[in-house]
This record gives structure tokens, sequence and C-alpha cells, in this order.
């Protein structure tokens, strides 16, 4: 398993949440996907409904004045050749530096055409992160921001 890969892949997910990047963003995700989290939980089937949920998320990012993303750690296990398990606590800051919510996000990711995409993300409450085989950094080269604290 190459973990560079991951961070790169993270990374360039992390973008596509600063720049609140639709089409970056889907290129993120292989359909069907499902989103979970503790209110609901949503199956996308196809762009128009990502470009419609996503639209929601990215608006809720906007009226709450977020103004980066950082994570206290990440860490995942290859499941096989094509599967791996990842686990991210994430911070949304606020324009004042304070944190607006924080949480665990477990992806299942699955590499499709040489690509690793999201087929599945639980979002869970922090107390519920788990550390997995391999701890892995994820580096915002745009803002140059080291978002991991590992």
């Amino acid at each position: 398993m190459d973990k560079a890969k991951i961070e790169q892949f993270f990374q360039a997910y992390l973008v596509a949440f600063e720049q609140r990047d639709i089409a970056m963003a889907q290129r993120c995700y292989h359909m069907p996907v499902t989103l979970h989290t503790p209110d609901k939980t949503v199956l996308i089937n196809n762009s128009e409904a990502f470009k419609h949920e996503f639209t929601d998320i990215f608006t809720v990012l906007k009226q709450a004045e977020i103004s980066h993303f950082s994570t206290l750690k990440a860490s995942f296990s290859q499941l096989s050749k094509h599967l791996v398990l990842a686990c991210v606590d994430w911070q949304f800051i606020g324009p004042s530096d304070e944190v607006f919510t924080e949480f665990s996000a477990f992806y299942n990711l699955t590499l499709s055409d040489g690509q690793w995409k999201i087929f599945t993300v639980v979002s869970q409450e922090l107390s519920q992160s788990q550390d997995l085989a391999i701890a892995f950094n994820i580096v915002n080269n745009s803002s140059d921001k080291m978002t991991s604290r590992n």
C-alpha cells in the first residue's frame, strides 16, 4: 500500500471542501455513495443528486463562515488491494479560530480506474474515533497549512 497515494487523495478532498468545489469533490466519490451522520443517511446515485446534496453542505459551511479545516489525526487500514478503511478526526474552524464542530469520519474507499474514491462515509462523535493500522498526514499544499497533528 502506498501511504502517499492515500495522503494525496485526502489532500485533494480537503481542497475540494475548502474551495467548496462540487466538481472537484465529486471526483473523490464513487456512485452510488452513502453519507451517514447521526441525524440521517443519504444515498447519492447520480451527479444531479450529488450536486444537490453538496450544494446544501457547502451552503451550511459558507453560512457558518468556516475559515478552514484541520485534522486531529488520520489513519487507514488496507482491507484488500482495492479497498481501504480510513478514519479522520476533523475540526471545522470558524472565522475567529474557534472550533465550529469536530467529529470522526470513517471512509470506505475503493480503487476505481487507478483512483481512490469514497463509496461510504460514516460521521460520528469524536469519541468514536479509531486508530487504524497506518497513520497519515493531510497537508493542504494550496494554503501551506499542515492540517494533521499526528
